[in-house]
């Protein structure tokens, strides 16, 4: 694979009955999305949408992780006037999401942190591993939650939502259960069958009604979501014009570095 290739960081598969598996694949960082996994999701969706032949499409991790998050590496070298496009790219993840046609359920087998837990919000449906754990941990990084508090508003109420926003905390897999953040809940080997079966369920329905239906639920949140995204740029480039993200995931990689060490 090459540098300009849009899928070194991801894997597609056909898993049968036209039904795809799309893994985001960076165990080594617990598929934090940087640049190429971004551009990968959404080459993929976009294409996985254009193919007749795919009739619902489960998205999951490698390894331990669903996606922990937005890399940190990346984040802390962004520069102010770099934040619109940075996470500009972050909102073309969101938009591949909202704009399929198709069902998307994703299967959380681990962490969903920050961008990770709003792309598991953003999908149709979530099935979880019981060593799942979901959270909006940004404030911790020196980062608003201000996108992230957007997918939560769809999914929760206002006291839950503050709470999640305000702390950063992780909840684990029972609490998300409970909540409805995730739908189903089962073992780790039994979690790609299962999604796949609410996938393929989902699949089942008329297209044309299904489609429809998405389309409806896009359009009435299209307006918030375009408000939450300029909010979020705006409270970005706040942040790091006062250096905190620099200086709270600078000191969070370097106490990492130093277990390692």
């Amino acid at each position: 694979m090459t540098d300009s290739d849009p899928f070194e960081s991801i894997i597609l598969e056909d898993q049968g009955e036209g039904l795809s598996c799309l893994t985001l694949n960076r165990p080594e960082s617990m598929n934090a999305l940087n640049t190429s996994l971004r551009r990968g999701i959404v080459a993929a969706l976009h294409q996985l949408n254009g193919d007749d032949g795919v009739r619902g499409v489960v998205i999951t991790g490698a390894g331990r992780a669903f996606a922990a998050g937005v890399d940190l590496k990346e984040a802390r070298d962004v520069q102010v006037e770099d934040v619109e496009g940075w996470f500009g790219e972050m909102r073309d993840v969101y938009l591949a999401l909202r704009g399929m046609d198709k069902p998307v359920v994703s299967a959380v087998n681990g962490v969903a942190a920050g961008a990770g837990f709003q792309i598991a919000l953003a999908s149709d449906i979530r099935v979880g591993s019981t060593h799942a754990r979901m959270g909006q941990p940004e404030i911790n990084a020196g980062i608003p939650s201000v996108m992230g508090a957007f997918w939560m508003s769809l999914h929760l109420g206002w006291t839950r939502n503050l709470e999640l926003s305000y702390t950063g905390r992780l909840m684990g897999a029972e609490e998300c259960h409970a909540l409805g953040l995730l739908q189903h809940l089962v073992d780790p080997e039994a979690l790609l069958a299962k999604a796949l079966e609410v996938t393929g369920e989902l699949a089942s329905k008329s297209p044309t009604a299904f489609r429809w239906t998405k389309r409806n639920y896009r359009e009435v949140t299209q307006a918030a979501f375009d408000d939450a995204f300029r909010a979020a740029v705006a409270g970005q480039q706040d942040c790091y014009r006062n250096g905190e993200p620099q200086a709270a995931i600078g000191a969070f990689l370097e106490k990492l570095a130093s277990r390692k060490g």
